[in-house]
């Protein structure tokens, strides 16, 4: 069998460049303080996914929709994060964005088109990859813009408010929503709240903070981050923390718990973002789908890394440690640190950085554990609407969806999947409830 890998000048797609906006107000700014406001509904997270489902309500004729977002920017921490890992192209293809599905809208293949002077010679190549029914490389850069545009053709910003959600109690038709600076009360709720990273166990260095020099993936690590790295991580963006040491002159040590890395086109097996791949997952029951959630949930990464990757290990500028679990994180000698793997092994470095994965934000911590439902880690969903079972005023989209959409809740395809059931669903909440409230004031009036 012969596979073929992707030469690394795709992950090269330059950043920064200027594109045409369409005309917009900006974020809303910091939530006022104070408590009374109300709103049809509430999208707590202004993510991709968040950006989603207020782009299908839109559509969907639905406007008195809030979000509220720690950083109050649209995609703000989605891009800071690939702005720290020095990231310029998605593992996502073009069919996977957060454009609406259902409706006459730009796609992002279409946006990309449009603004075709703008591209490389290696990006329009990809453009024709994608027309012809082929995996493509999307940038970063256009992929950005698109949310832009989708931010500001969907009037997005301007209901975007920064706050930081601490509660979210639903009961008797509506939810409260209360944040640091007072709460709202939404006929709705959706959680759009994405994923967090995983932290490292107690053991590796007790309960706390990191030893100094050590860091994780989304966080800053040290001005300059010495002659020597070690990186702790099997995924993709391991895999970019390693290049970007590279390229700065550093030598990496990589250091990998499983006997080797794993190299694929998707972070899941493709066949979860067609529809016969969601009913493969939909046709069993509970214990099947943790079966396939863990096989197919799998750290790897994409297969442009492979030659880099391959060629700075044969030329030494690359070390990968292999087969082995961390068992120890600590501070060196001169400000270094030290990292014990369980066969005895001792990488040293200036910096590690870490970078575990990422686990879902299933809703605990701000619904009722009750309201929730978890069960091995996953939130109880109605699959046909994407709220919670026991709390129908709430729901959910990303990556917390997993075990209703399978593999592919994680990922930017797996949201629009989602919000195609959910805005679809509270639309029509909202006007039943709308129907009724008409219906009383008729009876009350005559």
């Amino acid at each position: 069998m012969i596979t073929f890998v992707p030469e690394p000048h795709l992950l090269d797609s330059p950043r920064g460049r200027h594109w045409p906006r369409v005309p917009a107000t900006g974020p809303a700014g910091a939530l006022p303080a104070g408590h009374g406001r109300t709103a049809d509904v509430v999208i707590v997270g202004a993510g991709p996914a968040g950006i989603a489902v207020a782009a299908a309500l839109w559509h969907h004729g639905v406007h008195d929709v809030v979000l509220l977002d720690r950083d109050g920017r649209p995609g703000g921490r989605f891009f800071d994060r690939i702005d720290l890992l020095g990231q310029r192209v998605l593992r996502s293809p073009y069919e996977h964005h957060p454009g609406v599905e259902g409706f006459r809208d730009c796609e992002l293949l279409d946006f990309a088109r449009l603004h075709w002077g703008r591209l490389t010679r290696t990006e329009r190549r990809e453009i024709r990859m994608a027309q012809s029914g082929h995996r493509s490389v999307v940038p970063v850069d256009v992929f950005e813009a698109y949310c832009d545009h989708l931010v500001a053709s969907h009037h997005i910003a301007a209901k975007t408010w920064r706050a930081t959600v601490r509660e979210v109690l639903p009961g008797g038709g509506t939810a409260t929503v209360t944040t640091e600076r007072g709460s709202l009360t939404a006929r709705h709720v959706v959680l759009a709240l994405g994923e967090e990273r995983r932290a490292a166990p107690d053991s590796w260095w007790g309960a706390g903070a990191p030893p100094p020099g050590v860091s994780y993936w989304d966080e800053s690590g040290p001005v300059g981050g010495g002659r020597r790295q070690v990186v702790v991580g099997a995924g993709l963006t391991a895999a970019h923390l390693i290049t970007g040491a590279l390229d700065a002159g550093r030598e990496v040590h990589w250091v990998i718990r499983e006997p080797g890395e794993r190299y694929q086109c998707a972070d899941v097996n493709s066949a979860f973002f067609r529809p016969e791949g969601r009913k493969r997952f939909d046709r069993v029951g509970w214990e099947q789908r943790l079966g396939l959630m863990g096989r197919f949930r799998r750290a790897s990464i994409m297969f442009e890394f492979q030659p880099l990757l391959e060629r700075a290990e044969a030329e030494g500028r690359l070390v990968v440690h292999r087969g082995a679990p961390v068992r120890r994180v600590s501070a060196g000698v001169g400000g270094t640190v030290a990292v014990r793997l369980a066969d005895g092994r001792r990488v040293g470095g200036d910096h590690a950085v870490l970078a575990l994965g990422t686990t879902p934000s299933i809703g605990t911590g701000l619904l009722p554990p009750a309201l929730v439902g978890a069960r091995d880690g996953w939130p109880e969903l109605d699959e046909r609407t994407m709220a919670y079972t026991r709390a129908p005023e709430v729901s959910v989209i990303g990556a917390a969806a997993g075990m209703v959409l399978g593999p592919a809740a994680r990922n930017i395809d797996g949201h629009r999947v989602a919000t195609t059931r959910a805005a679809a669903a509270i639309a029509r909440r909202l006007r039943d409830g709308a129907a009724v409230a008409a219906g009383l004031e008729a009876v009350a009036g005559a």
